[in-house]
């Protein structure tokens, strides 16, 4: 059966770190046997130029007939004087909450080749592998009422409304309980239920659910220290559960610990298990065009969609092999880049891992991702 990806390369590098991970599914496809149809849309600010939304209809409708959508990254400076409805960020919100995408799997995962990389000690982050599952289709980022108005007295006034249901907090928290049974059966579920109704509902929900999972062992940390401990001792952590926008921060933070933020996949899953697949980086349309971003989250990203969406661990463990002989033989892109080491562009490092996957026969390695 052939599989449909939707390709969305977005705005600023995204194009052109979309176009190696294109690379990589093309040679699965032409080499290993992949069975996939790949299409391709704007969003973004893209969409924004050619149509006037971040989001149109003719994308969404090839989203919801996709068995995946690749996405690269929305937004940058150009676009941010738009209306907040036209504005880049609503395009990547709208494919969310149109697909039902409510669970975020960010995986933090240091590659041994690049603990120098990191900004902490070597024997800090040295082994780190965990994993965020972040709440993505609530929290504040969706709560209703939202806006700026002007008070009485002419001062405006922005505010936001957090809001989860039970039923919210209990289907994520499943997904977090068994992505730490398929690990080391440890979760810790963030929140600031010291200080907030919400959060405080989180515990309780949290709680409950984990008594179905004894073979778990649960823990609760406030978002505060569960920053400082990301710092200070990472390796305490397997999987942490989150809500949308501590999992945002969070997940960035964990990002750096592993030596780069262009070295972070991410998956976004409904409850069919369809997914859309992203670098956890932005745009960065700082470097757009001058073809030194990093492609490896989003090739990374190819792998978590291999494995979540089309059912083939064996291609996603190739990938990941690929990935970690690239930097084995010393190939780094300027952001991951230390003293001998040799500094490679975008295309070059896509190159790189496609000649990898060529010197090896695909195995079932178990993944990182």
């Amino acid at each position: 059966m052939s599989h449909k990806i939707l390709i969305l390369p977005g705005d600023g590098i995204g194009p052109e770190i979309v176009a190696e991970a294109v690379k990589v599914l093309e040679h699965l496809r032409d080499r290993r046997g992949l069975q996939v149809e790949l299409e391709h849309a704007l969003v973004g600010g893209a969409a924004v130029d050619a149509t006037g939304t971040p989001l149109p209809e003719e994308t969404l409708a090839l989203a919801r007939a996709a068995d995946a959508v690749l996405l690269g990254a929305v937004g940058g400076p150009r676009w941010e004087g738009l209306e907040r409805e036209r504005r880049p960020e609503r395009g990547l919100l709208g494919l969310r909450s149109a697909l039902g995408l409510f669970a975020n799997l960010r995986p933090a995962l240091l590659y041994p080749q690049l603990a120098q990389a990191s900004t902490l000690k070597a024997e800090v982050v040295a082994g780190l592998d965990l994993m965020i599952v972040r709440e993505l289709t609530g929290g504040i980022y969706f709560g209703r009422p939202r806006g700026i108005r002007t008070l009485e007295n002419g001062e405006r006034e922005g505010f936001n409304t957090l809001v989860y249901r039970e039923s919210e907090i209990e289907r994520i928290g499943r997904v977090a309980f068994e992505t730490a049974r398929r690990r080391h059966h440890r979760l810790c579920s963030v929140d600031k239920a010291n200080v907030l109704e919400c959060s405080e509902l989180w515990r309780e929900v949290m709680t409950r659910l984990g008594e179905a999972y004894p073979d778990v062992e649960l823990s609760h940390m406030y978002v505060d220290n569960a920053t400082m401990q990301l710092v200070r001792a990472p390796k305490q952590f397997d999987v942490m559960v989150t809500t949308n926008m501590f999992g945002d921060i969070l997940s960035d933070c964990a990002a750096m610990l592993t030596g780069s933020i262009g070295m972070l996949p991410s998956a976004s899953l409904n409850a069919e298990g369809r997914g859309m697949y992203e670098p956890i980086h932005g745009s960065a349309p700082d470097i757009a065009g001058r073809g030194i971003a990093n492609p490896l989250a989003t090739i990374l990203s190819v792998a978590m969609l291999l494995r979540h969406s089309l059912g083939r661990p064996d291609l996603a463990g190739a990938v990941e092999q690929a990935v970690a002989r690239v930097l084995d033989r010393g190939l780094r892109t300027p952001d991951i880049a230390t003293a001998g080491t040799r500094q490679v562009g975008t295309a070059e490092m896509g190159d790189a891992v496609v000649a990898a996957l060529d010197e090896f026969e695909h195995t079932d390695t178990g993944g990182r991702t």
